[in-house]
This record gives C-alpha cells, structure tokens and sequence, in this order.
C-alpha cells in the first residue's frame, strides 16, 4: 500500500484482527453486487469506503422518485439516471482508487455465470425468488461465497452461503425452490427505510470479512430482524443431503450445470426490482 492508502485505510489496520495483511486482501478483492438498490445500496457504499478493489455493479433500473425514501446512493438529482451510473457516481465520490464496473443488465444463464466466475464474492441484494435461486446455482458451481440479504415491510433477514466448502449449505437448502412463496414486493407492501440500511450494511460487514480472511461469518445461520419490536432471531441449518443444488445427488457442481445455463429453469427476473 502507499502512503495515502495506508493514511485513508489507517483506521482499519489499527485492528488487530485486520491490520496492513487484512486491508491488502479487502484491496485485492472483487465483489459482485446484484441490485443497487435498497440493500444494494448501504452495502456498496460501505464496501466503496473500506477499498474492496474493484466492485462489479449490476441493476437494470432507472432511479425513480419513489426510490429515494430508502435507495441512499442515489440522489434526487439523478432521478431517471440508470442505477449503475447513479452509484458509480457514488461510489466514486467516496473512493476514487478503486474500479467500478457498472453494467446495466438484466441477468440470467451464462451472463450470471461468468459474472460470477470472475468475483471472489457475491452479494444478492434482489427481491425475487427466481433470480435469487440462480445466483446461488452459479455460485455453487463456482464455489464463491453468497452474502444475502432480504428485506420487506418491517422484516430483514440475511445469511451467508461459504459454498467453498463441500459440506456448506445453500440458499436452496433453507429455501428450496419450487414450493409456494410469499413473493412480496417492497412496491407493494412497502419497507421500513432503515431496515434496508441495517440489512444491506451487514451484507458489507460479511463481504470484508470473507475478503479479509477474519472472523466468524453467518454461514449456516439465518438472522432475522424484526424492526417494529427491534428483535433478532436466530435460526440454525445444515446442507440437505437431498439438495438438487448443492447435495451429492446434484449436478451444479458439475459441467452439466454450465450446458443448462442459458436454458434456466426459472429464468432471472430484472435484478432491478432491489428494495
């Protein structure tokens, strides 16, 4: 690190736990977030601000007026702006050393997958079953790490899914694919402001800590917040051995994965619908 990156970064590496070793990996890492919305938000300008190197930014919206309440990295300003520039313009304001890549997209099929393949970690940051179903395909057959969070109403949750690991469980696991599901949107029943601020800032807070190498992740626990009582719950899980996903009866981890990547089963819905 130079001179300027060791005094802007100082803060960080007067953490033990961190240090100048730590800060070095969170600057080498790059970081895949889909949605740059609600949630998506809080947590790249988190990830911006500590030097995640580069950040690959995905959303295929503009910046509409309704999406101020809670969206913080856009301005009223920037209203009918594409959501990517609206946050590169962000993100680079806070730090200028660091890559952005903005795309403006809709993903699915072998898009997310060399996406994918190309990040250390992942954040989900989207509202939609479908979409979140394939990016935890692509990443269980990259075996990258998945930071999700979810927010609506008064209610958030997030998890990690360490898919490094054989025996790590995936978001199909706690929520299998296929069986009915509330699908609700923040359009619709609306959502408490900072709850997506809570969320998506916690989302940041496990990306630099796989990045950095330290500390214990949320992989296999389910935080849930209930911000009207300001209760958290804790919930438990174990890889499904009878996953279609990630189980040893599953073929992501496989190549047969990549031939059915442009025929996706449930084709991903616009990432832009983020909270």
């Amino acid at each position: 690190m130079n001179d300027n990156q060791l005094l802007r970064y100082s803060r960080h590496i007067l953490l033990d736990a961190i240090g100048i070793d730590g800060q070095a990996r969170i600057l080498a890492s790059h970081v895949l977030i889909i949605g740059a919305g609600g949630l998506g938000s809080p947590a790249a300008l988190y990830l911006a601000s500590a030097g995640i190197g580069k950040i690959t930014l995905v959303d295929d919206d503009t910046v509409d007026f309704t999406n101020l309440q809670r969206q913080i990295m856009h301005t009223q300003a920037r209203v009918g702006t594409d959501k990517v520039r609206s946050g590169q313009e962000a993100l680079t304001a806070i730090n200028p050393e660091i890559e952005i890549v903005p795309l403006k997209q809709r993903l699915s099929g072998s898009d997310l997958d060399n996406l994918v393949a190309k990040a250390d970690i992942v954040l989900d940051c989207t509202d939609n079953f479908a979409t979140r179903h394939a990016i935890n395909r692509a990443c269980v057959h990259h075996r990258k790490p998945l930071v999700s969070g979810a927010a609506i109403r008064f209610d958030g949750q997030i998890s990690v899914y360490d898919l490094r690991s054989d025996d790590a469980p995936c978001y199909h696991c706690l929520f299998p694919e296929g069986e009915d599901v509330d699908e609700t949107r923040c359009a619709i029943m609306g959502v408490f402001a900072p709850l997506t601020g809570i969320i998506g800032t916690m989302q940041a807070a496990e990306a630099l800590k796989l990045a950095a190498g330290i500390g214990q992740t949320l992989g296999g626990r389910l935080l849930l917040l209930d911000a009207l009582d300001m209760e958290w719950r804790t919930i438990k899980f174990k890889q499904d051995a009878a996953c279609a996903v990630c189980g040893p009866s599953g073929n992501v981890r496989s190549g047969e994965y990549l031939r059915q990547a442009d025929a996706d089963r449930a084709p991903a819905a616009s990432v832009c619908r983020s909270g």
